[in-house]
């Protein structure tokens, strides 16, 4: 029997030396080479890319002014419409489906935040958008581009100013008080809580300068044209104004 050879013992260094050796015996990759690891990581672990249901394909070729590029906001009740006129062309099932993948798109979504009325399958308008459609429709995009990384589908506006603009649109024209609006149109994110606020601000503002513009011109005796004319002001403008609603308490 052949006897191993004797391993001589490792002399003992320090300790202080035996630690520096263990933190330097294992060396870290290179920054690159580990920012190349994660992103690797991140794109294995990430879900897999969005396809469009099959059948809307077939509905843009039907309908190309309701799903194609500019969607128009569809009319409730067109899934029963769509059955009705197509038969089994469009499988019931399939049909449920395509139509719910579409309602949730960002392309829709924007349809339906950009205050445009429903339509039916003929492109004739039948009904607005209901102001707590809009008003989640417009929340809902803007917190979809803000955690986006391209947000150049904007094109010349950034997603805050957007969907500002919206809401002090959707704000004047629902007819509701700031506690009403608030009581109905429930809002969790603190983004999009400030953003409401910022936007009732600016409705406040506006309001209290059109009832000034109110007092000004029935003190003045004058037409709305002559009146328009004489403080420089666009007639629509004035004609807008006049015909706001004067109840003070309407944004309080």
């Amino acid at each position: 029997m052949t006897e191993s050879p004797e391993i001589p013992p490792t002399p003992h260094a320090p300790e202080g030396e035996r630690a520096l050796t263990v933190k330097t015996a294992q060396p870290q990759p290179p920054r690159d080479e580990y920012r190349h690891r994660k992103e690797a990581k991140d794109k294995a672990n990430a879900p897999s890319a969005w396809r469009a249901h099959p059948l809307l394909e077939r509905l843009t070729a039907l309908y190309p002014r309701l799903f194609g590029a500019q969607c128009l906001p569809l009319k409730r009740g067109i899934y029963e419409d769509l059955l009705a006129r197509n038969g089994d062309a469009l499988p019931a099932s399939e049909l449920k489906a395509a139509l719910g993948q579409y309602a949730r798109s960002t392309r829709y979504l924007n349809a339906i935040a950009s205050g445009l009325a429903r339509h039916d399958l003929d492109g004739q308008m039948v009904e607005p958008v209901s102001t707590e459609h809009r008003h989640h429709a417009i929340l809902e995009v803007f917190c979809r581009y803000r955690n986006a990384r391209n947000t150049s589908g904007l094109r010349h506006q950034n997603p805050r100013t957007r969907a500002l603009r919206r809401l002090i649109e959707t704000i004047e024209t629902s007819g509701l008080s700031h506690a009403d609006y608030l009581e109905q149109m429930k809002v969790r994110d603190e983004d999009c809580a400030a953003l409401l606020d910022e936007a009732f601000n600016e409705v406040n503002h506006r309001t209290a300068k059109n009832a000034a513009l109110r007092r000004a011109f029935e003190a003045s005796g004058k037409t709305t044209a002559e009146f328009a004319e004489m403080y420089g002001l666009p007639l629509h403008a004035v004609i807008r104004a006049l015909e706001q609603r004067t109840n003070a308490d309407a944004m309080g």
